[in-house]
């Protein structure tokens, strides 16, 4: 699918879920019946009787930045088993750890992490974790880091749901006053057991989904991060390497790869980067580009953030595309923080 097609298709599923549709899918019927039987083969490769493990990783990070009278910034993590960071066994592998362990560092000042993503949510399950997370008005996080979307295109969900819960929980984030980003629908091609045909038609479902998340998260005044492309790649070079015991989930360098990725746009959205490095760099192919051109590219291409920029223009709204340098970040533990929500998140498989 070219770029401009899967603008247009993102565009219409972008639209359904503003204007209440439900009915477009990411593939057709027969297609989606067929996705649906090799997924429920694959599952049971995948896992091979593993019990799900996701490190507590609440907490504070970046003691040594400690200054009397200055708060710790709040970091929120949401979404699924990607964000939670199940597959690891350290706190400090977990994809919350290693961004509130970089955010210090950039910021020079403690993190609080808090974790309320769920293993096998879908986006549905974001209106539970937005409660979570804006329970305590006094506590209302810096920012807030979500990645979901992979359990939508296996559970079948229409996009337009889809879209229409993750924009929801982008707006009640932003109204509240959290900067967010979200990590985009990971490519499910990828994924080691997973075979032809249902690698072509994962990996086709997967963009399609991340480029409308954009566009939804970007209109609420959001920031995207594309972590199919990120990945893919690497994972299927390097299945030993990058994927988890499970074969499914990351392993700790693959969740480092992804924080890296992500980082930078946590930094820019508390204007904690570098000025001239928002500026877009033609030499990097960045720049302006009506929202669904920026999602369409970002779904293709490692590590591609996608920021509102212009209120309107000839096609709508829109956007600036970057490929920010990535930063690399240290694993470290998190010391308990008192005001911290333990065990609110639950877990389940998935």
């Amino acid at each position: 699918m070219t770029s401009m097609s899967r603008a247009r298709v993102a565009r219409r599923i972008a639209a359904g879920a503003a204007y209440g549709g439900g009915g477009i899918g990411l593939v057709g019927a027969a297609a989606m019946g067929l996705l649906l039987a090799e997924v429920r083969l694959a599952r049971r490769q995948v896992g091979n009787g593993t019990t799900p493990h996701v490190p507590q990783a609440d907490g504070r990070y970046g003691h040594a930045y400690t200054v009397v009278g200055e708060p710790p910034l709040r970091l929120v993590m949401l979404g699924d088993s990607t964000a939670a960071g199940q597959g690891v066994h350290r706190a400090g592998q977990t994809p919350g750890a290693l961004l509130a362990s970089g955010l210090a560092a950039v910021a020079e000042r403690p993190v609080e992490l808090r974790n309320v993503a769920l293993p096998g949510a879908t986006s549905d399950d974001l209106d539970r974790q937005v409660a979570l997370t804006l329970s305590d008005p006094a506590r209302v996080p810096d920012v807030c880091v979500i990645m979901i979307g992979a359990n939508d295109v296996t559970h079948r969900m229409p996009a337009t749901r889809s879209v229409r819960h993750l924009s929801s929980a982008v707006r009640r984030l932003r109204t509240a006053g959290a900067e967010v980003v979200v990590g985009t629908c990971p490519d499910l091609g990828t994924i080691e057991p997973v075979q032809q045909p249902l690698r072509w038609l994962a990996r086709r479902a997967s963009r399609q989904l991340a480029a409308a998340q954009t566009i939804g998260a970007v209109e609420q005044g959001g920031r995207t991060v594309s972590l199919g492309d990120l990945l893919g790649p690497e994972f299927e070079a390097n299945p030993r390497e990058l994927f988890g015991p499970d074969n499914y989930h990351p392993s700790a360098e693959g969740y480092a790869t992804a924080a890296m990725a992500v980082l930078p746009t946590v930094c820019a959205a508390l204007s904690l980067w570098p000025a001239d490095e928002d500026r877009p760099d033609a030499s990097r192919r960045e720049g302006f580009l009506p929202v669904a051109r920026a999602a369409a590219e970002a779904a293709s291409e490692a590590g591609t953030e996608v920021a509102a920029a212009l209120p309107t223009g000839p096609t709508g709204p829109w956007a600036l595309l970057k490929r920010r340098r990535r930063r690399r970040v240290r694993p470290t533990e998190p010391t308990p923080a008192v005001n911290v929500a333990q065990g609110e998140a639950g877990s389940s498989s998935g």
